[in-house]
């Protein structure tokens, strides 16, 4: 019980802003801190859900709720999955081969195809809150979903020479457990939202489409993968939201 508190105090220090009690950092529960992923995408979720029950409460301009409620979850997570989804734009988008994608995918400085992709990333996002007035329990689990995926994704698939998950043991109990996660969430999803939930489907199908993409491209996974699937995931859950 104590390693499992570590590894989700862990979790929460490096994959989200929100100060965490927990600074401590222990070697033996790494290999357990993606298995706390999707309960930390909970926990944004249930964040961002209250904020939207808020914003609706003191009826707050919708287009000033849009920016706020697109805005959440980039600032929750200190623009880390947006670093990694800058990044591998970045590479992905440069049209050479696969070892000078991986070069670019580490370089520090921002090219242009990561501004313009981050633009039009924000600007969809602003847009879909606006136009689809995207609110209540649905936000709870979009988050808890995306992560499952992304855990799911780093735990099974091999990874990059140069990634911080390279050399690590692929552990069979850890897909199951995440694998009820996900089964879990999204009949959470089902019972609380209704047809809503058919919008975690489409978060589903665009991170997988982007992971395929990135993972192609790149010859391997890594964290800037998972971040960037991720994002395009979330977006394609808000795209089903407005068209249902």
């Amino acid at each position: 019980m104590k390693k499992s508190l570590h590894a989700f105090g862990m979790c929460h220090s490096m994959f989200c802003a929100i100060p965490s009690p927990y600074q401590g950092w222990d070697e033996e529960a790494r290999g357990r801190m993606l298995l706390f992923l999707p309960i930390l995408g909970l926990e944004i979720g249930l964040l961002w859900a209250g904020i939207s029950w808020v914003l609706g409460f003191f009826r707050v301009p919708q287009l000033l709720n849009a920016l706020i409620l697109s805005i959440y979850p980039f600032l929750v997570t200190g623009f880390l999955h947006l670093d990694g989804f800058m990044d591998v734009t970045d590479a992905t988008l440069s049209c050479r081969d696969p070892e000078k994608r991986r070069k670019i995918l580490k370089d520090p400085h921002v090219g242009s195809s990561a501004v313009i992709g981050c633009i039009l990333l924000t600007v969809s996002q602003l847009v879909l809150f606006y136009e689809g007035e995207i609110r209540g329990w649905i936000l709870l689990f979009i988050p808890g979903v995306s992560r499952c995926c992304s855990a799911l994704a780093v735990t099974v698939l091999p990874a990059m020479e140069t990634s911080q998950y390279a050399g690590k043991k692929k552990n069979a109990a850890h897909v199951w457990i995440l694998a009820l996660e996900l089964l879990g969430m999204l009949a959470g999803a089902w019972f609380l939202c209704g047809v809503e939930a058919l919008a975690l489907a489409g978060l589903i199908l665009g991170y997988l489409a982007s992971l395929f993409h990135g993972y192609r491209s790149l010859g391997g996974m890594n964290g800037d993968i998972s971040g960037y699937a991720l994002t395009i995931g979330e977006l394609c859950a808000g795209a089903v939201l407005v068209f249902m």
